[in-house]
């Protein structure tokens, strides 16, 4: 895949930053009185790998003017080697604007995580293109790779517009497009023919599709795997079925890619991934990982995936790294991964847990 070699950032990211509320030793949201908060989204989880692993990567959000929380996200985001712009709106008082908050236990043993979140008043919502000189971030700056996500783009009317535009910006100086559809049931509502409109068009400019059997289907109103079979490795053949059928309608998509995940308990799961490459397919059957939080996994693994593609790797290292990536993110208690180098993630893609001094 030809990346712009003249872009400043490896990566732009749109956004709606908010904050994760964590209780702490994995007990549940109600009984607790002890809360660890970190600064979340999955788009930027998704360019945190990148970030870690030193390349230049941008967000475009939008902040509560003189919030705290603004500021404790802006300082999340700057710890996090990232830089950020988006316009400043005042909060309006105490029933204004605010970031959202993700209420979110981790789960333990047989008793699985649950995740409520609050998006009332959400500052990303309003997230509008004429807030952003599109031709100084596309144009002159440059972008290798835009990667967005269907939770921004189904957030709000005025966000599934912006990410149609930066889309389209994007794509016109010489970005390529990352699109994980990661379809919310809630968002949808009462708004599906404009979101299938509005994600069919993004599909149609992206190089790089995600999402799993659900998203496929209800995004893009493609046919799921067929039912049945004993797990999730069993599911491989009807997997690659439904993104053939994929690639038929996006014939200008590059690389297609889902993730594979069978839960047997909160700390143990079995993780694959599939990816297609032109005619050829790369495939991780699933093997045991151990989680301490299961929540970001998903977005490490595209995260991963897009940091081979950026280095010009092959599908396949893209795809190894991608999966590892995955399952590092699942090791921290932030939604995200936070590598301390490359050979941290392919000690996970070996299984070799040995300490390294």
């Amino acid at each position: 895949m030809e990346l712009r070699q003249d872009a400043k950032y490896a990566m732009v990211i749109p956004t709606s930053m908010g904050t994760r509320l964590t209780p702490l030793d994995g007990q549940p949201f109600h009984s607790s009185d002890t809360f660890k908060m970190t600064g979340t989204s999955a788009e930027s989880n998704v360019g945190s790998v990148s970030s870690f692993l030193g390349l230049n990567v941008k967000i475009l959000t939008a902040f509560v003017k003189g919030s705290p929380v603004s500021r404790f996200i802006k300082d999340d985001l700057a710890r996090r080697h990232m830089d950020y712009e988006g316009k400043e709106f005042e909060q309006g008082g105490p029933w204004g604007y605010r970031h959202q908050i993700n209420m979110a236990d981790s789960g333990s043993g047989s008793r699985g995580p649950r995740v409520q979140n609050d998006r009332a008043g959400e500052v990303g919502r309003k997230l509008n293109v004429k807030d952003f000189d599109l031709d100084r971030i596309f144009a002159k700056d440059g972008a290798k790779i835009v990667h967005m996500s269907g939770l921004i783009a189904a957030l709000s009317t005025e966000t599934s517009q912006f990410c149609l535009e930066i889309a389209r910006a994007a794509k016109k100086n010489g970005a390529r497009i990352s699109f994980d559809l990661n379809h919310r049931a809630s968002f949808w509502s009462g708004r599906e023919k404009e979101l299938s409109a509005a994600f069919s068009e993004i599909a149609s400019l992206s190089d790089i599709l995600i999402g799993n059997e659900e998203d496929f289907q209800l995004c893009l109103g493609m046919q799921g795997p067929e039912a049945g079979g004993q797990g999730i490795g069993e599911k491989i053949d009807s997997f690659k079925e439904m993104i053939d059928r994929v690639k038929e309608k996006y014939p200008d998509t590059s690389l297609f890619a889902t993730t594979l995940r069978e839960v047997v308990s909160v700390g143990l799961h079995h993780w694959g991934a599939i990816v297609s490459e032109g005619d050829n397919w790369h495939v991780v059957e699933p093997r045991d990982i151990h989680v301490k939080d299961r929540i970001g996994g998903g977005d490490g693994f595209v995260g991963g995936l897009l940091y081979g593609v950026l280095n010009g790797w092959d599908a396949q290292k893209c795809t190894h790294f991608g999966w590892a990536s995955g399952a590092l993110a699942v090791t921290f208690l932030t939604d995200y991964g936070q590598p301390a180098d490359e050979d941290q993630i392919w000690s996970i893609w070996e299984g070799n847990a040995r300490v390294k001094r």
